[in-house]
Protein backbone atom coordinates (compact mmCIF):
# COMPACT_ATOMS: atom_id res chain seq x y z
CA UNK A 1 0.00 0.00 0.00
CA UNK A 2 1.59 3.69 -0.97
CA UNK A 3 1.11 6.26 1.30
CA UNK A 4 -1.25 8.68 -0.17
CA UNK A 5 -2.62 12.23 0.57
CA UNK A 6 -5.50 14.03 0.02
CA UNK A 7 -6.35 17.84 -0.53
CA UNK A 8 -9.68 18.87 -0.14
CA UNK A 9 -12.97 17.40 1.33
CA UNK A 10 -15.72 19.05 -0.25
CA UNK A 11 -18.70 17.30 -1.72
CA UNK A 12 -16.75 15.23 -3.51
CA UNK A 13 -13.56 15.26 -2.55
CA UNK A 14 -14.96 13.81 1.14
CA UNK A 15 -16.68 11.02 -0.76
CA UNK A 16 -13.50 9.97 -3.07
CA UNK A 17 -11.27 10.11 0.28
CA UNK A 18 -13.55 8.04 1.76
CA UNK A 19 -13.71 5.07 -0.30
CA UNK A 20 -9.43 4.88 -0.59
CA UNK A 21 -9.85 4.66 3.14
CA UNK A 22 -12.87 2.06 3.03
CA UNK A 23 -10.59 -0.08 0.72
CA UNK A 24 -7.46 0.04 3.20
CA UNK A 25 -5.08 2.81 2.54
CA UNK A 26 -3.54 5.15 4.79
CA UNK A 27 -4.49 8.78 4.06
CA UNK A 28 -2.95 12.11 5.10
CA UNK A 29 -5.68 14.69 4.37
CA UNK A 30 -5.55 18.57 4.20
CA UNK A 31 -8.63 21.01 3.94
CA UNK A 32 -8.65 25.10 4.63
CA UNK A 33 -11.35 24.00 6.94
CA UNK A 34 -10.58 21.25 9.42
CA UNK A 35 -13.84 20.77 10.60
CA UNK A 36 -14.96 19.55 7.13
CA UNK A 37 -12.35 16.81 7.24
CA UNK A 38 -13.95 15.77 10.68
CA UNK A 39 -15.55 12.18 9.34
CA UNK A 40 -12.33 11.44 7.84
CA UNK A 41 -10.06 11.29 10.61
CA UNK A 42 -12.65 9.58 12.79
CA UNK A 43 -12.77 6.75 9.91
CA UNK A 44 -8.36 7.06 10.37
CA UNK A 45 -7.23 9.57 8.12
CA UNK A 46 -4.25 11.95 9.37
CA UNK A 47 -4.23 15.67 9.90
CA UNK A 48 -1.87 17.64 7.91
CA UNK A 49 -1.87 21.37 8.28
CA UNK A 50 -0.67 22.46 4.86
CA UNK A 51 -0.78 20.90 1.27
CA UNK A 52 3.17 20.87 1.50
CA UNK A 53 3.23 18.68 4.64
CA UNK A 54 0.56 16.26 2.71
CA UNK A 55 2.87 16.13 -0.38
CA UNK A 56 5.95 15.88 2.03
CA UNK A 57 4.16 12.37 3.65
CA UNK A 58 2.92 10.79 0.13
CA UNK A 59 4.03 9.34 -2.51
CA UNK A 60 0.74 9.91 -3.98
CA UNK A 61 -1.19 13.06 -3.29
CA UNK A 62 -4.92 13.63 -4.66
CA UNK A 63 -6.30 17.11 -5.14
CA UNK A 64 -9.45 18.42 -5.78
CA UNK A 65 -10.36 22.08 -4.72
CA UNK A 66 -12.85 24.63 -6.16
CA UNK A 67 -11.79 26.94 -9.22
CA UNK A 68 -7.95 27.17 -10.84
CA UNK A 69 -6.72 30.10 -8.39
CA UNK A 70 -6.81 27.88 -5.70
CA UNK A 71 -5.08 24.40 -7.84
CA UNK A 72 -2.05 27.26 -8.35
CA UNK A 73 -2.32 27.99 -4.59
CA UNK A 74 -2.26 24.33 -3.81
CA UNK A 75 0.73 23.38 -6.11
CA UNK A 76 2.68 26.30 -6.54
CA UNK A 77 2.09 27.95 -3.18
CA UNK A 78 4.78 28.51 -0.65
CA UNK A 79 2.96 25.54 0.97
CA UNK A 80 1.90 24.18 -1.56
CA UNK A 81 2.48 20.30 -2.67
CA UNK A 82 5.88 21.38 -5.16
CA UNK A 83 7.18 23.05 -1.71
CA UNK A 84 8.01 19.53 0.17
CA UNK A 85 7.05 16.98 -2.21
CA UNK A 86 9.45 13.92 -3.22
CA UNK A 87 11.70 13.16 -6.31
CA UNK A 88 9.60 10.16 -7.96
CA UNK A 89 6.27 11.10 -6.50
CA UNK A 90 3.05 11.66 -8.23
CA UNK A 91 0.56 14.30 -7.68
CA UNK A 92 -3.21 13.98 -9.58
CA UNK A 93 -5.34 17.27 -9.41
CA UNK A 94 -8.92 15.91 -10.00
CA UNK A 95 -9.80 19.20 -10.12
CA UNK A 96 -11.89 20.52 -13.23
CA UNK A 97 -9.68 23.37 -13.84
CA UNK A 98 -7.98 25.02 -17.00
CA UNK A 99 -6.12 22.62 -19.55
CA UNK A 100 -3.31 25.05 -19.53
CA UNK A 101 -2.78 25.37 -15.77
CA UNK A 102 -2.64 21.62 -16.10
CA UNK A 103 0.14 21.31 -19.00
CA UNK A 104 2.29 24.24 -16.75
CA UNK A 105 1.79 21.94 -14.03
CA UNK A 106 3.13 19.37 -15.76
CA UNK A 107 6.07 20.97 -16.76
CA UNK A 108 6.73 22.36 -12.81
CA UNK A 109 6.61 18.97 -11.78
CA UNK A 110 8.61 17.60 -14.60
CA UNK A 111 11.48 19.94 -13.33
CA UNK A 112 11.26 18.52 -9.76
CA UNK A 113 10.60 14.61 -10.54
CA UNK A 114 7.62 14.44 -9.72
CA UNK A 115 5.10 13.33 -12.41
CA UNK A 116 1.68 15.67 -12.86
CA UNK A 117 -1.74 13.94 -13.92
CA UNK A 118 -5.20 16.24 -14.50
CA UNK A 119 -7.86 13.64 -14.04
CA UNK A 120 -10.93 15.43 -13.11
CA UNK A 121 -14.25 13.62 -12.81
CA UNK A 122 -17.80 13.18 -13.48
CA UNK A 123 -20.26 11.74 -11.81
CA UNK A 124 -21.24 14.41 -9.38
CA UNK A 125 -22.40 13.19 -5.79
CA UNK A 126 -23.66 10.09 -5.90
CA UNK A 127 -20.71 8.89 -8.54
CA UNK A 128 -18.29 9.81 -5.91
CA UNK A 129 -20.01 8.12 -3.02
CA UNK A 130 -20.53 4.68 -5.24
CA UNK A 131 -17.33 4.88 -6.71
CA UNK A 132 -18.62 5.00 -9.85
CA UNK A 133 -17.26 8.25 -11.52
CA UNK A 134 -16.00 8.55 -14.79
CA UNK A 135 -12.43 9.38 -14.81
CA UNK A 136 -10.33 11.73 -17.27
CA UNK A 137 -7.10 11.63 -17.21
CA UNK A 138 -4.47 13.58 -19.17
CA UNK A 139 -0.37 12.98 -18.29
CA UNK A 140 2.12 10.36 -18.48
CA UNK A 141 1.29 7.00 -19.56
CA UNK A 142 3.78 5.16 -17.12
CA UNK A 143 2.45 7.42 -14.15
CA UNK A 144 -1.13 6.93 -15.36
CA UNK A 145 -0.62 2.90 -15.28
CA UNK A 146 0.72 3.63 -11.59
CA UNK A 147 -2.28 5.02 -10.71
CA UNK A 148 -4.85 2.69 -12.38
CA UNK A 149 -5.52 0.53 -9.27
CA UNK A 150 -6.65 3.83 -7.26
CA UNK A 151 -8.45 5.24 -9.51
CA UNK A 152 -10.57 1.90 -10.17
CA UNK A 153 -11.52 2.62 -6.52
CA UNK A 154 -13.04 6.02 -7.20
CA UNK A 155 -14.40 5.11 -10.86
CA UNK A 156 -15.60 2.72 -13.35
CA UNK A 157 -15.15 4.07 -16.15
CA UNK A 158 -11.33 5.97 -16.59
CA UNK A 159 -9.65 6.26 -19.53
CA UNK A 160 -6.20 8.16 -20.45
CA UNK A 161 -7.07 10.99 -22.76
CA UNK A 162 -3.32 11.85 -23.68
CA UNK A 163 -0.65 14.09 -22.42
CA UNK A 164 -1.17 16.88 -19.77
CA UNK A 165 -4.42 19.12 -20.40
CA UNK A 166 -6.03 16.33 -22.48
CA UNK A 167 -8.34 15.23 -19.29
CA UNK A 168 -9.70 18.86 -19.00
CA UNK A 169 -9.86 18.73 -22.37
CA UNK A 170 -11.94 15.70 -21.99
CA UNK A 171 -14.20 17.18 -18.87
CA UNK A 172 -15.34 20.63 -21.33
CA UNK A 173 -16.27 18.45 -23.90
CA UNK A 174 -18.44 16.76 -20.90
CA UNK A 175 -19.75 20.07 -18.99
CA UNK A 176 -20.81 21.29 -22.33
CA UNK A 177 -22.55 18.08 -23.49
CA UNK A 178 -24.18 18.81 -19.50
CA UNK A 179 -25.06 22.10 -19.72
CA UNK A 180 -27.37 22.09 -22.85
CA UNK A 181 -28.60 18.53 -21.68
CA UNK A 182 -29.76 20.79 -18.22
CA UNK A 183 -31.23 23.03 -20.64
CA UNK A 184 -33.41 20.36 -22.14
CA UNK A 185 -34.15 18.18 -18.96
CA UNK A 186 -35.63 21.39 -16.77
CA UNK A 187 -37.64 22.68 -19.58
CA UNK A 188 -39.46 19.19 -20.46
CA UNK A 189 -40.33 18.86 -16.76
CA UNK A 190 -41.41 22.25 -16.55
CA UNK A 191 -43.55 21.49 -19.55
CA UNK A 192 -44.69 17.71 -17.79
CA UNK A 193 -45.76 20.00 -14.37
CA UNK A 194 -47.82 22.81 -16.79
CA UNK A 195 -49.44 19.79 -18.53
CA UNK A 196 -50.52 18.66 -15.18
CA UNK A 197 -48.47 15.09 -15.53
CA UNK A 198 -46.54 13.47 -12.75
CA UNK A 199 -43.41 14.46 -13.37
CA UNK A 200 -41.46 10.75 -11.85
CA UNK A 201 -43.91 8.69 -14.42
CA UNK A 202 -42.74 11.34 -17.34
CA UNK A 203 -39.52 10.59 -16.30
CA UNK A 204 -40.46 6.64 -15.74
CA UNK A 205 -40.86 6.53 -19.38
CA UNK A 206 -39.00 9.06 -21.60
CA UNK A 207 -36.07 8.37 -19.69
CA UNK A 208 -36.02 4.97 -20.81
CA UNK A 209 -36.20 6.35 -24.24
CA UNK A 210 -34.46 7.91 -27.01
CA UNK A 211 -34.81 11.28 -24.75
CA UNK A 212 -32.82 9.06 -21.75
CA UNK A 213 -29.74 11.08 -19.99
CA UNK A 214 -28.18 10.77 -16.88
CA UNK A 215 -29.41 14.53 -15.89
CA UNK A 216 -33.09 13.44 -16.28
CA UNK A 217 -32.77 9.81 -14.73
CA UNK A 218 -30.60 11.45 -11.55
CA UNK A 219 -31.22 14.91 -11.31
CA UNK A 220 -34.59 14.93 -13.29
CA UNK A 221 -35.88 12.54 -9.90
CA UNK A 222 -34.28 15.69 -7.69
CA UNK A 223 -36.41 18.30 -9.44
CA UNK A 224 -39.71 16.17 -8.74
CA UNK A 225 -38.85 15.61 -5.55
CA UNK A 226 -38.24 19.24 -5.14
CA UNK A 227 -34.48 18.51 -4.20
CA UNK A 228 -32.47 21.10 -4.88
CA UNK A 229 -29.18 20.37 -2.86
CA UNK A 230 -25.79 20.49 -3.96
CA UNK A 231 -24.17 16.96 -5.89
CA UNK A 232 -22.18 20.05 -7.80
CA UNK A 233 -22.37 23.29 -7.11
CA UNK A 234 -24.21 26.15 -9.68
CA UNK A 235 -21.18 28.58 -9.05
CA UNK A 236 -18.45 25.81 -9.80
CA UNK A 237 -20.41 24.95 -12.84
CA UNK A 238 -20.20 28.73 -13.78
CA UNK A 239 -16.79 28.31 -13.40
CA UNK A 240 -16.43 25.25 -15.31
CA UNK A 241 -18.53 26.83 -18.38
CA UNK A 242 -16.65 29.50 -18.41
CA UNK A 243 -13.24 28.00 -18.55
CA UNK A 244 -14.78 25.77 -21.73
CA UNK A 245 -16.03 29.10 -23.53
CA UNK A 246 -12.35 30.59 -22.82
CA UNK A 247 -10.81 27.39 -24.67
CA UNK A 248 -13.29 27.29 -27.20
CA UNK A 249 -12.51 31.10 -28.30
CA UNK A 250 -8.60 30.68 -28.09
CA UNK A 251 -9.45 27.76 -30.40
CA UNK A 252 -11.91 29.92 -32.84
CA UNK A 253 -15.08 28.41 -32.18
CA UNK A 254 -18.56 29.37 -32.10
CA UNK A 255 -20.33 27.51 -29.29
CA UNK A 256 -23.91 29.09 -29.34
CA UNK A 257 -25.83 26.33 -27.11
CA UNK A 258 -23.15 26.49 -24.48
CA UNK A 259 -23.44 30.19 -24.71
CA UNK A 260 -26.67 30.17 -23.87
CA UNK A 261 -26.51 27.76 -21.06
CA UNK A 262 -23.80 30.09 -19.26
CA UNK A 263 -26.18 32.82 -19.97
CA UNK A 264 -28.91 30.89 -17.64
CA UNK A 265 -26.60 29.86 -15.23
CA UNK A 266 -25.36 33.56 -14.61
CA UNK A 267 -28.88 34.19 -14.17
CA UNK A 268 -29.22 31.58 -11.24
CA UNK A 269 -26.11 32.96 -9.32
CA UNK A 270 -28.11 36.46 -10.23
CA UNK A 271 -31.03 34.80 -8.43
CA UNK A 272 -29.26 33.76 -5.43
CA UNK A 273 -28.81 29.87 -6.02
CA UNK A 274 -25.21 29.65 -6.35
CA UNK A 275 -25.32 27.25 -3.74
CA UNK A 276 -27.87 25.05 -5.34
CA UNK A 277 -27.35 21.94 -7.17
CA UNK A 278 -27.31 22.62 -10.83
CA UNK A 279 -30.68 21.14 -11.14
CA UNK A 280 -31.50 24.12 -9.67
CA UNK A 281 -31.79 26.02 -13.20
CA UNK A 282 -35.33 24.61 -13.00
CA UNK A 283 -36.20 27.26 -10.40
CA UNK A 284 -34.63 29.96 -13.21
CA UNK A 285 -37.25 28.73 -15.42
CA UNK A 286 -40.23 28.97 -13.21
CA UNK A 287 -39.16 32.54 -12.71
CA UNK A 288 -39.31 32.89 -16.53
CA UNK A 289 -42.88 31.69 -16.16
CA UNK A 290 -44.01 33.75 -13.53
CA UNK A 291 -44.58 30.40 -11.26
CA UNK A 292 -44.30 30.35 -7.87
CA UNK A 293 -41.98 27.96 -5.91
Amino acid sequence: MAKLGWIGTGVMGKNMCANLIEAGHSLTVYNRTKERARELLEAGAHWAETPAAVAAESEITFSIVGYPADVEEVYLGEKGIFADAKQGSIAVDMTTSEPSLAERLADEGKKRGIAVLDAPVSGGDIGARDGKLAIMVGGEKEAFEKLLPYFEVLGENIARMGGPGKGQHTKMSNQILIATTMIGTVESLLYAWRAGMDMNEVIDVIGKGAAGSWSINNLGRRIAKGNFDPGFFIKHFIKDLGIALQEAKRMKLSLPGLSLAHQFYLAASACGYDELGTQGLYKVFERLNGIEA
